[in-house]
């Protein structure tokens, strides 16, 4: 945002179900988040009510590629265009997902928008051994733009052209990263085999409603994030806990309810958000799941609904 010349004021959509990340770096520079609502079933921002979002301080939009699924950047590039938007892709949790337009081409999310940002945070489907990030971008000025800021503002060493953080990848993590990203498909292969397992294990459970593919994109399952219908999801996630089986709530409280975002909403009403804070709940997912753990992950749901 600050490579892309984003001042004090600006305002940058967002989806309201996200991590508190993609709204506190707006907050953070000055500019303001506006938050919209998403779609039910692929959590992604539902790109039919932007709309009403847009105002004449907007100036970017954040899609946020929700728990490995890209969000419907066909659409969202076309609304961006007509609005003179910037593009910047939240790709923390969908690395390696493709998606495909209309004409049949495939992009990788990422590499979409004018901008795409990644996390490579131990935990995410390409992780480093600690704290570490990518930019990337197809536009040769923006992406100089992107190294000055990232590197204390200077194209040069001890020439300061602008304003910048120190934002470098620590050369141990970016070795490890060059040997793990050869195994990336090979890792979300793994993911999308294990979610397969668990959708046919709890196809007979009319309570839950297992992920949905898009099918203009291509799922790496960060997460796997069902919903539960029958208003007892914490109930269920703490009969889980009980059994040894962590059942996460990504993300409880909603961002517009934070007390750090109470006044970013402007009484706008969000009511798909709303009730998935009620009824989604994630499973273990990992690339060395495998069937007999999660035959006592499916076995232990089911009894909770019988």
């Amino acid at each position: 945002m600050m490579a892309l010349g984003l001042k004090p004021g600006d305002e940058v959509i967002l989806p309201s179900f996200t991590y508190v990340a993609t709204a506190e770096v707006i907050a953070l520079l000055g500019l303001r988040p506006v938050m919209a609502d998403v779609y039910p079933d692929t959590f992604n921002l539902d790109v039919t009510k932007l709309e009403q979002y847009v105002g004449p301080k907007t100036k970017a939009i954040v899609p946020v590629h929700l728990f490995g699924q890209s969000a419907d950047m066909e659409a969202l590039m076309a609304f961006a265009a007509k609005h003179n938007l910037f593009v910047i892709e939240d790709n923390a949790q969908a690395i390696g997902a493709a998606y495909t337009f209309s004409d049949g081409s495939r992009k990788m999310t990422g590499t979409i928008g004018h901008v795409g940002a990644t996390s490579f945070f131990p935990s995410k489907n390409l992780g480093c051994y600690g704290d570490g990030g990518a930019m990337m971008a197809n536009d040769d000025a923006i992406a100089a733009a992107l190294r000055m800021v990232a590197n204390h503002g200077q194209s040069r060493q001890y020439y300061h052209d602008v304003v910048g953080v120190n934002s470098r990848l620590d050369a141990i993590q970016a070795a490890i990263l060059r040997i793990k990203l050869r195994h990336l498909d090979t890792y979300n292969a793994a993911r999308r085999k294990a979610a397969d397992y668990y959708d046919a294990g709890f196809a007979s459970i009319p309570q839950l409603k297992t992920p949905v593919r898009d099918p203009k994109s291509t799922h790496v399952f960060h997460q796997y994030t069902l919903r539960n219908t029958d208003g007892r999801r914490d109930e269920l996630r703490e009969y889980l806990m009980a059994q040894g089986i962590s059942a996460m709530i990504y993300y409880p409280v909603p961002l517009y309810k934070q007390e750090a975002y109470r006044n970013y909403l402007n009484g706008v009403e969000l009511p798909v958000k709303e009730q998935l804070s009620l009824e989604v709940f994630s499973l273990p997912i990992h690339t060395e799941l495998t069937p007999d753990i999660q035959d006592k992950v499916i076995e232990a749901v089911s009894k909770f609904f019988k």
